[in-house]
């Protein structure tokens, strides 16, 4: 795993957009799933500019003490070992039931064929390997954190004028971020 990675993509988008990150940004580094192959799919999902939202069960956010996303935060995506691949900044972050989380929002996560029906299957699979580890399982109303970003530095040349709109089953670890 390449720990450095992430730090250094920081580093670079700071130096390349500073209008953007700001002189007191911070950010948090992850990569979406439980797994190498969705892990790495999602993260060219993102950089194909098809994925700009991504969803977690705020059972494990809880679990895990960890902090949800905020409007406005920075994240590096990185891929399964550590690479760092683009960094996003969150643009919404609304907290839905399972039940209710509408096509848009799945089509947004630009998963699968995109529609809803392949969204809350594959996110009912990945909620249910990641709620098992907490003694929970996936529930109708069971509440889901609902996530956009926008991508806003690669790496590439064409950040230095980047910003490109979009906006998360995918989980900064686990369910489906």
């Amino acid at each position: 795993m390449d720990t450095g990675s992430a730090a250094r993509m920081w580093d670079a988008f700071v130096a390349a957009r500073p209008e953007i990150a700001g002189p007191d940004a911070t950010y948090s580094a992850w990569h979406f799933c439980d797994n190498q192959a969705d892990a790495d799919e999602l993260a060219e999902l993102v950089l194909a500019g098809r994925k700009r939202a991504t969803a977690g069960a705020l059972w494990s956010y809880e679990a895990e003490q960890e902090p949800l996303p905020r409007v406005g935060g920075f994240s590096v995506v990185t891929d399964w070992l550590g690479n760092a691949r683009c960094v996003i900044r969150t643009t919404a972050v609304e907290v839905v039931a399972f039940e209710l989380v509408g096509a848009e929002f799945a089509a947004a996560e630009g998963e699968g064929d995109g529609s809803l029906e392949y969204w809350r299957e594959a996110h009912r699979a990945a909620f249910a390997r990641e709620l098992a580890t907490i003694g929970r399982t996936v529930e109708p109303e069971m509440p889901v954190v609902c996530e956009r970003f926008d991508v806003v530095f690669t790496g590439q040349p064409s950040d230095s004028s980047q910003g490109s709109r979009g906006s998360r089953p995918t989980r900064r670890g686990g369910g489906s971020r």
